[in-house]
């Protein structure tokens, strides 16, 4: 397959949610985006002026988190992508021997580049660095939900720290006074961190305007990684502008659903304002699934004469003291990869039931119920929530879908419902 002349950003993501998290800032800066689950096996269904590349690399071992990093790299080479963008989440997360830093590095030799930047700074989902420290909202990240979350707790605020634990090469700071300065003062500080033997550097931003400052001293950058805050001012190196065409997707259509799997704080906000708001909900216990029990047909057998009277939810969700009851039974990989295998089950499940408009809830869960659904691609379209939009893709079998995958943390109270309001 002949690479593409005008796909200009050629991305990979460490997970699903997030994957779509970047896709959605870079439509919204006028990028058309195409999503792919995996590395590509076929050509993409549509031209595209960048293309994330989705994997579920953010908890497996750094070596396999490398080699499948390095894999999408190659391909999107292929395809004349002019510049590289690794993607991890706003809230820095991962396992205390990666995979930020590991495949940071593998990535920088394979472009055999000498520095890059790191910054998770969201601001429009109140992710803010200062000082080199992350902040969720008006509090550190050792100090939000993120430290107990069950596979990569964070318990420490300073990105220096935590990325130099991770890599070989030596990490810096280009702090807040900087970047205020603009692009002119943020390339000094990048000359003078690279004459100081420094390979990476954390980036302060407070708001938009400073990754709008950030965005021209990336321009010649062969490799950024970032969360998805950053993706707001690349577009814009390359001539592009906002455009409402660059979010348009097909017509929706089919019956409502919501398969959620994520355990955050935010998500059990939604779970309850779904049915408070009188929406039908069927919670799964996991020591049932552990049991045998039948419980995804059990689950279908349930929604099947509900969904044609409106959205139906299905979910893990559960606070933490239950979270870590069902862990302490089943351990924290087993509990984690059961719950995701049954929700993946029931999504398709619900597909084949006609729901052609479903809501994803939780990293991990997206991912198995797009591997489970067969989708190899999505058609980015227009934001639901920041960080969150609407996506079209095919199953397998060939049917049309909407898809909306939400990152655990993100999203309003009334996510759920107003996603589908927006399509109607």
């Amino acid at each position: 397959m002949m690479g593409q002349p005008n796909l200009l950003l050629g991305c990979i993501a460490d997970d699903f949610t997030g994957a779509t998290d970047l896709a959605n800032n870079l439509v919204r800066s006028g990028m058309r985006v195409v999503q792919t689950i995996g590395v590509p096996q076929a050509p993409l269904d549509t031209a595209a002026d960048a293309v994330v590349v989705a994997l579920k690399s953010r908890t497996i071992a750094p070596a396999e988190a490398i080699e499948q990093s390095l894999a999408a790299l190659q391909w999107l080479r292929g395809q004349g992508a002019q510049q590289m963008y690794f993607k991890y989440c706003s809230t820095f997360d991962s396992t205390a021997q990666g995979n930020i830093g590991p495949v940071t590095e593998a990535l920088m030799d394979a472009l055999n580049t000498d520095f890059t930047i790191a910054t998770p700074a969201f601001p429009d989902n109140q992710r803010t660095v200062f000082k080199g420290h992350l902040f969720v909202g008006d509090v550190l990240l050792s100090d939000s939900g993120m430290r107990n979350h069950p596979l990569t707790p964070m318990t420490d605020s300073n990105l220096v720290r935590v990325l130099q634990a991770q890599c070989g090469r030596k990490v810096g700071l280009i702090d807040y006074r900087t970047v205020a300065a603009g692009a002119q003062a943020i390339t000094q500080r990048i000359a003078e961190l690279r004459a100081d033997g420094v390979g990476i550097a954390i980036v302060d931003a407070l708001g938009n305007d400073d990754l709008l400052r950030l965005g021209p001293a990336l321009k010649s950058m062969p490799l950024v990684t970032a969360g998805s805050g950053v993706a707001i001012a690349l577009p814009a190196n390359f001539g592009l502008t906002p455009s409402a065409a660059a979010a348009q997707l097909p017509p929706a259509g089919g019956m409502c659903a919501v398969v959620s799997g994520s355990c955050s704080v935010a998500t059990n906000r939604q779970v309850l304002d779904f049915i408070s708001a009188g929406g039908q909900a069927l919670a799964l216990d996991p020591l049932r699934i552990a049991a045998g029990d039948r419980v995804s047909e059990q689950a279908l057998a349930w929604a099947r004469p509900l969904l044609a009277q409106g959205p139906v939810l299905v979910y893990s969700t559960a606070d933490v003291q239950a979270v870590k009851a069902v862990q302490g039974r089943l351990g924290v990989e087993e509990a984690g990869a059961m719950v995701e295998r049954t929700l993946a089950d029931i999504a398709r499940g619900l597909v084949e039931l006609g729901a052609r408009q479903l809501v994803v809830a939780g990293g991990e869960t997206s991912g198995a119920c797009v591997q489970a659904l067969g989708v190899s691609q999505m058609q980015i379209g227009p934001q639901i929530d920041p960080g969150v939009p609407w996506c079209h893709a095919r199953t397998a079998a060939g049917a049309p879908i909407h898809l909306a995958l939400k990152s655990g943390n993100f999203g309003s109270d009334d996510f759920f419902t107003k996603a589908f309001r927006m399509l109607e």
